[in-house]
């Protein structure tokens, strides 16, 4: 009679997968200290990052995100922690004039490229083009998501600089909204393509 897997039977199959993990770890180990692995994790490596024309240089573990190094350790707060999974578009940047989820971008893959949040926006002290047009078009209810959908905007309208409203719809589709503002914010992007070719 199959009397099925027996308690002495579940402590052995307990240890033999004990000692499988703790052989594998330790040819993990072997291999990292002999340069089979790239900085194993609590190493840090050098980037450097170019980041509304300012150039920053720290260092960081490989694993970190560009939006950790942004928001705790640079300080550019505008852009947003959301979901972290590249799904509601809070932590938007542009990197080398593309729209970019910080959140999974690696900060060492940003190394050397040119790195735009809500704050290089600005035009010194003024806002620019992009922020002036949300602000009178009200395109924001709680403004989480702001920041992104206004570094979407700036990018669309660098390529796009006089997009239809389908062009808009797909040019943000990436940034969501819980508040539902979308009409404020493609009339937003409207307005901002209107400040651009006016020289604002």
């Amino acid at each position: 009679m199959d009397k099925g897997f027996s308690r002495r039977g579940f402590f052995n199959s307990l240890a033999a997968g004990a000692t499988e993990a703790a052989l594998i770890g330790a040819a993990i180990d072997q291999k990292a200290q002999a340069g089979g692995l790239e900085a194993p994790e609590g190493e840090t490596v050098k980037v450097v990052l170019q980041v509304n024309g300012q150039t920053h240089t720290i260092l960081a573990e490989p694993r970190w995100t560009l939006l950790h190094i942004l928001r705790d350790r640079l300080g550019f707060t505008g852009t947003k922690q959301g979901c972290e999974r590249g799904e509601c578009g809070a932590c938007t940047v542009l990197i080398d004039g593309v729209a970019r989820n910080a959140c999974l971008t690696l900060a060492v893959e940003a190394s050397g490229k040119k790195i735009t949040t809500i704050e290089g926006l600005m035009d010194g002290a003024e806002l620019g083009p992009v922020q002036q047009a949300f602000l009178e078009e009200d395109g924001y209810q709680c403004g989480f998501c702001t920041s992104g959908q206004m570094i979407s905007a700036e990018a669309l309208l660098r390529k796009t600089p006089s997009p239809a409203i389908e062009q808009i719809r797909e040019g943000l589709s990436g940034n969501l909204c819980r508040c539902g503002a979308y009409g404020h914010i493609f009339r937003a992007v409207n307005r901002a393509a209107e400040l651009k070719k006016a020289g604002r």
